[in-house]
């Protein structure tokens, strides 16, 4: 599967005291950059995350976001610690015996008393296996986000490929019939411009010439690099550096086109391939 380097994917998961919930995002970047907002209470599980995300992705700038939104007591979960209420009773009693003006405790103030409804603290560190389980789901939205990003990318490459095959097709056959009347016109001039120089002169500078406009060999290797770009995309995987890499040479040869043509028509095929490379560039940029 070709994969881009931007995707997103959230899930939220309730549990007993609350709720779970893990953010994926990710843009484009030279390299694997992980950026973890975990919340200080789960702050021992980033480094699983990290090892669960480095095992699947291997280029992009992601984000990673998870928290935990405690949600309130129920009525029924209730339970006042008798123990504590019957120790305040004793307390207020002896209190406002000794100082009979002091007011007795509210039950506003009872209930607030910390511990009257037993322990009320979250167990973060058993979250583990709960947060892991949630963060593969999530992974695996994320990563189908991004495969489908990636085949529309690759069907634009392909697209500009099958594009630069046509513009080859259609100058390689107009290259030898414009060599061919080119160097007549250049032995013409050199006749002209060297009057009695031999025969085997003019012919020599004419071979010379000749050889330096020949674009077969360039028109051959961008064959060879067109293939070699569509088996990379049907082979998958994290391909973004290798066709860039391919990018480079293309657009070396179709420079070198531009710069060895004799005629109208290629000139204007090298400006035309370079366009279509550009256009690859650009979205190979979002490849993983």
């Amino acid at each position: 599967m070709i994969c881009s380097m931007t995707g997103y994917a959230v899930k939220t998961r309730d549990i007993e005291r609350g709720t779970l919930q893990l953010e994926l995002k990710s843009v484009n970047s030279r390299y694997l950059d992980f950026h973890f907002r975990v919340s200080d209470e789960l702050r021992s599980l980033e480094m699983p995350l990290r090892e669960l995300l480095a095992a699947r992705l291997s280029r992009g700038k992601v984000e990673c976001r998870l928290s935990f939104s405690a949600s309130a007591a129920r009525a029924d979960q209730l339970q006042l610690n008798g123990e504590l209420l019957a120790s305040l009773k004793l307390l207020s009693e002896r209190v406002r015996h000794e100082m009979p003006d002091a007011s007795p405790l509210s039950v506003n103030e009872t209930l607030r008393w910390p511990g009257m409804f037993g322990d009320q603290s979250v167990d973060f560190a058993a979250f583990g296996p709960v947060v892991m389980a949630l963060a593969r789901e999530v992974l695996d939205e994320f990563a189908a986000s991004r495969g489908r990003e990636g085949d529309k990318l690759a069907a634009m490459i392909v697209e500009r490929v099958n594009g630069m095959r046509d513009i080859v097709r259609r100058v390689a056959p107009r290259i030898p019939e414009a060599q061919a009347i080119f160097t007549d016109k250049l032995r013409q001039r050199l006749t002209e411009a060297l009057g009695n120089a031999s025969d085997d002169r003019i012919l020599q500078e004419v071979a010379v010439f000749a050889t330096r406009i020949d674009v077969a060999e360039e028109l051959s290797r961008l064959t060879t690099h067109l293939d070699e770009v569509e088996r990379v995309l049907k082979q998958g995987g994290a391909c973004g550096k290798r066709l860039d890499f391919l990018m480079q040479e293309l657009n070396r040869e179709a420079n070198t086109l531009g710069s060895k043509s004799a005629i109208t028509e290629v000139s204007q095929a090298s400006m035309d391939l370079k366009l279509l490379i550009e256009q690859m560039r650009e979205q190979i940029q979002n490849l993983e």
